[in-house]
């Protein structure tokens, strides 16, 4: 049987543009001591010096915009910060307080970029509205939480929320976003520069939300749609885009770390690593789709089902079950299984029926039918299809037609099944799923 769709499909990704480092890092000399190394003798960062800088960005970004405001601005002073590092860390070494060493080399960039914006607009005789805020000494506290309802900001698009979380939060260039989600990146620079602009233009105060429920709703749904973009790519020549999904794993851990006791965090990267424990078996030699129930489970990520079946069954006692806490249910009943005959299909109807009381979103609604299908019958879980093909929202969706095909094919209507499996591989803009769909209809003898 086909694999069970993602119950959220990203929508279209746009874009990225050129990176918005400056061509030199600022002088910190007195920080550091001596220079750093010349451009013809580099050195290049330990790896374990880069994994800090990417989880120190998001804090020093936080520090600065709590401290000045100005968010375009000093997350342009942040990648700065980090260029400086990764040129003067190699030979000058890691300093003792590495975040107060990025903190305050970016606040110095920044009060550069916010002085000379200043004189720009004194010269076009346009008031200044902006005040340069004297150093302070460094606070330990942690904004990064602060800056995700930032990025994920109601006056932003999905896509620009994406974006911008993937840069400010994630770290990522504008250049190695835009690959990821195979944009040009002049496009990706322009959606990430148009989010700053938005985010400033709204107003936003650099502080928790009044209402926290709804905001922190929008940023597990953006690092879902980061997953899922890279566990089942929607366009280009391979299944997976393994950045993407590692990063939406990062970016959860993170969150969870800031909120430990919030059971639909807990729920949600319980989900994506149940989910990408099968990554492994999804595909074979060739790149080519491997459903589920054809994988090799020995393949899977035996830590990372066991990390997230931990996280579930603490979390789903602690209060109100949400919808990623279900999904992650639904994800552990698989991995758990020895075998694909092995499956409490059972079990999974009856987690879906909960899921379908908290959403009315059609992939769940696909799913519950391919469960019912394997529990019940093909001919019920076609009832079911028939219920949901009208809803504008699946009806042209690939993974309809892929799932009636399988359905038919269950219940001997070897045309029927063929002529969807071919309408399925015409539908989706995914290469290894069109292979794998036209496969299916070329075996089919009817």
């Amino acid at each position: 049987m086909p694999e069970p769709p993602p119950e959220d499909q990203p929508q279209e990704l746009a874009p990225p543009a050129e990176d918005l480092l400056r061509d030199r890092p600022p002088s910190e000399h007195q920080l550091r001591g001596p220079a750093r190394p010349s451009e013809d003798q580099p050195r290049e960062l330990a790896p374990a010096s880069e994994e800090l800088l990417r989880e120190l960005a998001p804090q020093v970004l936080g520090a600065l915009v709590r401290r000045y405001g100005h968010f375009d601005t000093a997350e342009d002073a942040v990648q700065e910060a980090l260029v400086a590092a990764t040129q003067q860390w190699p030979s000058e070494g890691r300093p003792d307080n590495p975040r107060a060493w990025l903190i305050t080399v970016a606040s110095r960039r920044l009060t550069d970029l916010l002085r000379s914006e200043q004189a720009r607009r004194r010269r076009e005789d346009t008031v200044a509205q902006w005040t340069v805020i004297p150093a302070e000494p460094v606070a330990d506290s942690d904004d990064t939480l602060i800056l995700l309802f930032l990025c994920c900001h109601p006056a932003l698009s999905a896509a620009s929320q994406i974006a911008l979380t993937l840069r400010a939060v994630g770290g990522l260039t504008t250049a190695e976003i835009a690959r990821g989600f195979m944009v040009p990146e002049a496009t990706m620079t322009r959606r990430i520069t148009r989010a700053k602009q938005s985010v400033r233009d709204s107003g936003a105060r650099f502080s928790l939300p009044s209402n926290r429920v709804e905001r922190l709703d929008a940023v597990l749904k953006v690092i879902y749609l980061i997953f899922t973009e890279g566990y089942a790519s929607t366009t280009g020549p391979s299944l997976q885009r393994v950045e993407l999904a590692t990063e939406a794993i990062r970016l959860a851990r993170i969150l969870h770390r800031l909120l430990p006791e919030d059971s639909e965090v807990a729920g949600l990267l319980a989900l994506m690593l149940l989910t990408d424990a099968r990554r492994p078996a999804r595909t074979g030699p060739g790149g080519e789709l491997i459903p589920m129930a054809e994988q090799d489970r020995s393949r899977w990520l035996t830590a990372e089902i066991a990390e997230g079946v931990e996280l579930i069954t603490k979390a789903l006692p602690r209060g109100q079950v949400g919808p990623y806490q279900l999904q992650a249910a639904i994800a552990a009943v698989h991995d758990e299984a020895a075998s694909a005959e092995e499956t409490d299909w059972p079990q999974i109807v009856a987690l879906y029926e909960l899921l379908l009381g908290l959403t009315d979103n059609p992939m769940v609604a696909l799913n519950h039918a391919v469960a019912v299908a394997m529990a019940r019958g093909p001919a019920e879980g076609l009832q079911l299809l028939e219920r949901i093909e009208g809803d504008e929202r699946i009806a042209a969706d690939h993974r309809l037609f892929a799932v009636r095909a399988h359905l038919l094919e269950l219940t001997g209507d070897l045309a029927g099944a063929r002529a969807a499996y071919v309408e399925a591989a015409a539908r989706t803009t995914s290469l290894p799923q069109q292979r794998y769909l036209n496969a299916k209809a070329a075996a089919i003898v009817a």
